[in-house]
């Protein structure tokens, strides 16, 4: 019987060899399982994710929100509206010290990697992880496709669409067109999109002008805009600047020497956004946005339209200096309405400074009309300080403005005392307490040759109203209107030399059938008979009322629209003469400016050209010129006016004019309105028609001794002798159809004297008043009421 063999045991450890193999086998497989799986499960998202993601072929022509813009004759920046401040910049318009700040803190590898950094994608997962999703890891590319078309949420499918798109934006463009975009779209603050437009904003100046700080500045603003902007947290910007410096430094962008000389350069930040280096043009810019916005709807602000105007960047800032000047002197000489607000100064250091920098951000600057907190004061000295950690000590002449302030007596509201919240302006002479104007003011200058507007200052703070007084405000003209009165008086045969009575009027109730008038002259004196030429170089209104009544009322009505002027807005009665209707300062220089340039009258013009961002024209206005087709006045009636305008900057009530700016070329009318609540002074230059007005919103009084000359001359004045600087001398030449006779200007018919020699003599209206209602016969009663009668 064979024997079966008994089997050998198995070596040692051979039965625990295949039980790990197979565990190992088996993890190894479901991993396998779990990543393929995974692959299937990421390859089925794209391929039902990948045909749904958006179209990023419009990239390729990059046209972001472009912001209206407004730009004086010479291309300056007068304004923009929008909500994204923008200027598209291309990519090989862009310095290198700009990109190289860029990518050494948001993508030092753009140039060598697909879209997607996949050690920085790692490193973020991780650390994802265990910090909620804390870390991004975006490349360039993947901001630019966030940005354009996703939203800033974080979380891991909006990760996937965003590396999706990266892969197709990398695909479809060129690594310069993807930097390009970036440059352009990403938001740095203050409404400020891409670096040319963050230049301008944070530091007025243009991309190619940055230096190596300025731009580490800025680039350190993407990741968070306002945690890292200089304005709000400059301590947390410049930490930021010089990690920027330093990964520059670390990835071979800069020297060392570059660096430090970097991190040593202090920071010059813009002041006064929109200020454009005093370039105040808030009031043109709102003109030109109601005029496209009507024109183009609400597209206007998002399509980048360039709207180039006719205003002169020198003229326009020598127009708002004056202006401003003209307030702030009148404002002077008001009585002092107290401290805008008071605070406490707490006796911690620490404390009080807070307060004080809080009180001044309360009350911001207007412009040079600064915000202090008073720390000490006296009848003789007051100190202030800025909240810079210095003071200032004003004294003597400075304090004038406030002295019923410092008046131990002035009750609590008034007293300047520490803790009060005021304003100081810094003149020639020093620092001055004022307080912020309650008057208000207007300027405009027109170019006669063209009807250009050149200069137009609305107010005397946009922020504050921007209601626009140069064409908005309905106001009374005064004395200025009478040169247009004049104008039709010379064609009726009235000319320089015509004597007039300058005697009272008296019009009683029964005869006005409301209440008496009695016209006065400004001064209250009456000089008797006078020449036309000196009656409208001292404003005699009673000279001009007898002139209007040869001319007319109805006569004088029409004739006033051959300046541009509304007849319905000056009804055809004797106080026409004395500018008792309504009229815009721009209306008043459009007017003068047909005596400038010989009879022509040019409607004002604003706005020349309008262009999209690739400067293709959309509209352009014809420039006008003095031609006959315009002419709406006879060449020697404006230069028969001219040269009595002249006399009144020469020896009239505007004969600062001519002594101020030693020049004999300037032609003007001061005017000011019943109970002085209307200043005016509109006058020319031969290239230059302008108006100024002074008074208060609702009117009311403006003081004692106010008058056009005082108020309104000087802040032209002030215009003048900026904008003709560098003007010759320029005085106008005879037309045919004059002859000087008699020492004056005729209209060569009345060489030989046969004009209208004498008006307003024996004639019952210049009857002295009697202080009361003077008796008159029917006769007369009916005389005196076709005054009244158009």
């Amino acid at each position: 019987m064979a024997t079966t063999p008994t089997p050998s045991p198995p070596p040692r450890g051979a039965a625990a060899r295949p039980f790990w193999r197979q565990a190992l086998l088996a993890a190894v497989a479901g991993l396998a399982a779990l990543g393929l799986a995974g692959v299937l499960l990421l390859a089925l998202g794209v391929a039902l994710i990948y045909p749904n993601l958006p179209d990023v072929s419009g990239l390729a022509d990059y046209r972001p929100k472009m912001p209206l813009r407004v730009y004086a004759r010479d291309g300056s920046l007068l304004g923009e509206f929008g909500e994204e401040r923008r200027i598209v910049v291309p990519f090989e318009d862009i310095p290198p010290v700009v990109i190289n700040a860029v990518l050494a803190i948001e993508d030092a590898r753009f140039f060598e990697h697909s879209g997607v950094d996949y050690r920085g994608l790692l490193r973020a997962a991780l650390a994802n992880l265990g910090e909620a999703k804390s870390q991004g890891a975006s490349t360039i590319t993947m901001q630019v496709a966030r940005n354009v078309y996703l939203t800033s949420e974080k979380s891991y499918l909006r990760k996937l669409y965003e590396i999706l798109l990266t892969f197709k934006l990398e695909h479809l463009l060129t690594k310069e067109q993807i930097l390009e975009i970036y440059m352009n779209q990403i938001f740095l603050g203050q409404r400020s999109y891409g670096f040319a437009a963050a230049a301008q904003t944070y530091f007025g100046k243009s991309l190619q002008e940055l230096t190596i700080a300025e731009a580490a500045l800025l680039a350190g603003l993407p990741k968070a805009p306002s945690a890292y902007n200089p304005y709000r947290n400059p301590k947390r910007a410049r930490a930021r600047q010089l990690h920027i410096i330093d990964r520059m430094l670390d990835n071979g962008f800069i020297t060392e020497a570059q660096a430090h000389a970097a991190r040593a350069e202090p920071l010059r930040l813009r002041r006064g956004q929109g200020d454009d280096d005093g370039l105040h043009a808030e009031y043109i810019a709102e003109m030109v946005r109601q005029t496209i916005v009507e024109r183009y709807g609400e597209d206007a602000y998002t399509a980048g339209l360039k709207v180039y105007t006719t205003i002169d960047a020198t003229l326009q800032r020598a127009a708002w200096r004056a202006l401003r000047n003209g307030v702030l002197d009148f404002e002077r000489r008001q009585f002092y309405r107290g401290p805008e607000r008071f605070i406490e100064l707490p006796d911690d250091p620490v404390a009080r400074e807070a307060a004080i920098d809080d009180a001044i951000a309360a009350l911001p600057d207007n412009d040079t009309l600064l915000t202090a907190v008073v720390l000490s004061a006296s009848p003789t000295k007051v100190v202030v300080t800025r909240g810079d950690g210095g003071s200032i000590e004003i004294t003597g002449a400075g304090l004038d403005p406030v002295r019923s302030g410092l008046d131990p007596k002035a009750p609590p509201q008034l007293k300047l005392r520490p803790g009060a919240v005021v304003r100081i302006v810094q003149t020639r002479e020093g620092w001055v307490l004022t307080q912020t104007p309650e008057v208000e003011a207007a300027f405009v200058a027109v170019d006669p040759r063209d009807g250009g507007i050149r200069a137009l200052v609305g107010g005397f703070d946009f922020d504050r109203n921007k209601f626009n007084r140069v064409t908005q405000s309905q106001r009374q003209p005064g004395s200025s209107f009478k040169p247009f009165i004049y104008s039709a008086a010379l064609e009726k045969g009235i000319m320089p030399a015509t004597v007039v009575n300058d005697a009272p009027l008296f019009f009683p109730a029964s005869v006005t059938g409301g209440k008496p008038w009695e016209p006065k002259n400004y001064d209250g004196q009456y000089d008797g008979p006078m020449t036309v030429r000196t009656a409208l170089a001292k404003s005699k209104n009673m000279v001009s009322i007898q002139i209007l009544r040869a001319v007319g009322t109805q006569s004088a009505q029409q004739w006033i629209t051959r300046f541009g002027l509304d007849p319905d807005k000056h009804p055809p009665y004797l106080t026409m003469a004395l500018g008792a209707g309504a009229v815009t300062p721009l209306e008043m220089a459009a007017g003068y400016a047909v005596f400038a340039n010989g009879g022509h009258y040019l409607p004002p013009v604003l706005i020349t050209r309008i262009t999209d961002p690739r400067d293709r024209v959309l509209m352009e206005v014809p420039a006008q010129k003095v031609e006959e087709s315009n002419r709406t006045l006879p060449a020697r009636n404006a230069f028969v006016m001219s040269q009595l305008l002249n006399e009144i900057t020469r020896s009239g009530t505007a004969a600062r004019a001519q002594a101020t700016l030693k020049r004999p070329d300037l032609y003007g009318k001061t005017g000011t309105t019943n109970d002085a609540q209307d200043a005016w002074f509109v006058g020319f230059h031969p290239t230059l028609s302008a108006a100024a007005w002074l008074g208060y919103d609702k009117p009311r009084n403006l003081g004692k001794r106010a008058t056009g000359g005082a108020l309104a001359l000087p802040i032209w004045i002030d215009f003048m002798a900026q904008a003709l600087r560098q003007e010759p001398v320029q005085e106008l030449q005879p037309p045919p159809g004059v002859a000087f006779s008699g020492g004056d200007w005729v209209y060569a018919e009345y060489a030989d004297g046969s004009f209208v020699r004498r008006l307003g003599f024996d004639d019952p209206h210049t009857a002295p008043s009697t202080g009361g209602e003077a008796p008159v016969d029917a006769g007369e009663r009916r005389s005196i009421l076709d005054l009244f009668r158009p």
